[in-house]
């Protein structure tokens, strides 16, 4: 039976993330980076996807929390004979030369005598390598096609294996402790980790967490939620890049049984300036620096036009493609790689224009390469905006003349204008640029803007609504009147909203089924009730969600209004990122 999805909680290194469910299964992994193929994949096929499970016989009662102000999960287990405590890490090297992947597993006997039997079944490369398995001297190695594992436990009973699994027994006394290590191996030599050193790496871990939590200076309104998003969002920071991953899973539904899987193991290009401006509001100035210069070395191989997403090392998405796994909840497709890539999506050249002006805005200078760069896309986007595209939500219908993209594009020729001005980046065609924003907005005012609605309208011409619309007041578009912006605030609350869920837009996408409610969209309210002074209202919504987060105090992509059930990829990076602007824009509110 599978987990529900808001069971899950994450951990991480800054190359890879593991999922872990309550009862302790680690259900997701893959090695030796976020995106590559997954070692354990239970998440998406019970069957073959692969795990590390752990079975505290009689037990009765499990809770769970991550140690104070870090990423390292503690879960606790009340069987019938006892009390055992796990603390689970992906371990940070350190000082010392280390494994490049560890997964860590302290088991701690707080009362009584407890028994607990784990289980590894590793499947490599999305379940479609069966492993050979071999042991010697207590340790287990599991290794197929240049991908290996190696298994070692301090504390234990001997190693048990069998074809396709590893497994054994953990017997403690109340103060007894043992140790469970994975290591992995990518095409290089695998590395068996002394048990002591694993537990230094586990402390040291755990201390830099702390220390990295203490580090960010956020001191407005729901703290707890805000630091919580921010160590969320580190777990998807590409160490070796600064690149952040949208998610750190593939093809979990949007809908139970439905089709609307996808691959979010990527970095979008629209996410940056969220992304900047969440990293430079906490006090991550070293991976808003990071972040943003990998977007500069990124985009630059297709400049002036940018790609849709990149991968974590900055280059191209792989092509779309589907696995033969059964899907979560037998909601196949299972996806890697993802197809809208290669749309037109004109927005992301307002959230590039707007990172840049946030990056400049804070201080940081561009050298001259990247100014003339930065000069060109705004000259690509006053050749181009007027072209149908497939706007903000990836849509696979055909493309369309989307409201949002309009304004983006407005976005990106204003944030020109004012990088010129400060002499950030050549002023040379700012003449050019000012002519084809006011045209923006001349079409933005004539032809997306609904009168018996009282609002933006999706896309020209129609009559549907679009929470991305949102977006105008969020980014300060200036190209109509306020009032306007404001009753566009309104209709999303009016039309799309339920109680604190808000769908993403109304009318047809091309695509067969349906979501759940988007919680980006959700906070993106709050956000915009805040900036227009209806700061009750901003305040009100988010404590209703603020307690929809798991227990650990993770967002899905969406959430099913009827039922509360997590849907769409876990967790979701946008949605922690808008959080965190909600709060800070209420913070600022208040002031």
């Amino acid at each position: 039976m599978a987990h529900p999805i808001r069971d899950y909680a994450l951990i991480g290194d800054g190359r890879t993330a593991a999922l872990i469910a309550r009862d302790g299964s680690v259900d997701w992994l893959c090695i030796p980076d976020l995106d590559s193929p997954s070692v354990f994949g239970r998440v998406l096929d019970q069957e073959h996807g692969g795990h590390l499970s752990l079975d505290a016989r009689g037990s009765s009662a499990t809770t769970r929390r991550y140690l104070p102000n870090t990423n390292v999960l503690e879960t606790t287990f009340e069987t019938r004979d006892g009390m055992v405590r796990v603390t689970d890490a992906l371990t940070l090297p350190g000082r010392a030369l280390a494994p490049g992947r560890e997964l860590a597993r302290r088991l701690e006997c707080m009362s009584g005598d407890v028994d607990v039997r784990w289980t590894l079944e590793p499947r490599f490369d999305y379940g479609r390598r069966r492993p050979r398995i071999r042991s010697w001297s207590g340790v287990a190695v599991a290794d197929a096609g240049g991908e290996g594992l190696a298994v070692v436990v301090d504390g234990g009973d001997p190693i048990d294996v069998a074809p396709g699994r590893i497994g054994g027994r953990i017997r403690l006394r109340q103060g007894e402790r043992a140790l469970l290590a994975v290591t992995a191996s990518h095409h290089e030599p695998l590395v068996l980790p002394a048990p002591h050193e694993t537990e230094r790496r586990l402390d040291e871990t755990t201390a830099f967490w702390v220390e990295w939590a203490g580090g960010r200076n956020y001191s407005g309104p729901w703290p707890d939620s805000v630091i919580r998003s921010a160590l969320a969002l580190k777990l998807l920071v590409y160490a070796p890049s600064g690149a952040v991953a949208a998610a750190p899973t593939t093809s979990l539904p949007e809908e139970l049984g439905g089709s609307r899987n996808w691959d979010y193991r990527f970095c979008w290009v629209r996410d940056s300036a969220f992304t900047l401006g969440a990293l430079l509001s906490i006090g991550c100035g070293a991976e808003a620096r990071a972040f943003f210069w990998w977007l500069m070395h990124a985009s630059q191989i297709t400049r002036p036009r940018l790609r849709v997403l990149y991968r974590l090392d900055g280059r191209e998405s792989r092509r779309e493609q589907t696995l033969p796994l059964a899907g979560y909840m037998r909601s196949a497709p299972v996806r890697i790689g993802n197809a809208a890539a290669d749309q037109l999506q004109l927005d992301v050249y307002g959230g590039l224009m707007q990172t840049v002006w946030l990056y400049v805005q804070a201080g940081e200078p561009l050298d001259r390469d990247t100014a003339r760069r930065v000069a060109d896309i705004a000259d690509y986007v006053a050749t181009t905006w007027a072209r149908p595209d497939s706007g903000i939500w990836e849509v696979r219908s055909a493309p369309r003349q989307f409201t949002q993209s309009k304004l983006m594009c407005w976005i990106a020729l204003d944030r020109a204008l004012a990088l010129a001005a400060v002499g950030a980046i050549p002023g040379t065609r700012g003449a050019v640029w000012k002519r084809e924003r006011d045209a923006i907005g001349e079409f933005v005012e004539t032809r997306c803007w609904s009168a018996e609605q009282g609002t933006y309208s999706r896309a020209a011409g129609s009559e549907d609504i679009d929470a991305s619309l949102l977006l105008g007041v969020l980014f300060a578009y200036g190209g109509g009147d306020k009032a306007r912006l404001d009753g566009t605030v309104a209709a999303v609350r009016r039309r799309l909203a339920t109680g604190p869920f808000v769908r993403r837009y109304s009318g047809d996408d091309g695509l067969d089924g349906r979501e759940g409610a988007f919680l980006t969209c959700s906070f993106w309210l709050v956000d915009a009730l805040a900036r227009i002074g209806r700061l009750e209202d901003a305040t009100a919504l988010m404590e209703e969600l603020i307690v929809l987060a798991n227990d650990v105090g993770l967002y899905s992509e969406e959430i099913d209004a009827a039922d509360g059930t997590f849907l769409g990829n876990f967790p979701q990076g946008l949605a922690h990122l808008a959080l965190i602007g909600a709060a800070t824009s209420c913070a600022k509110t208040m002031r």
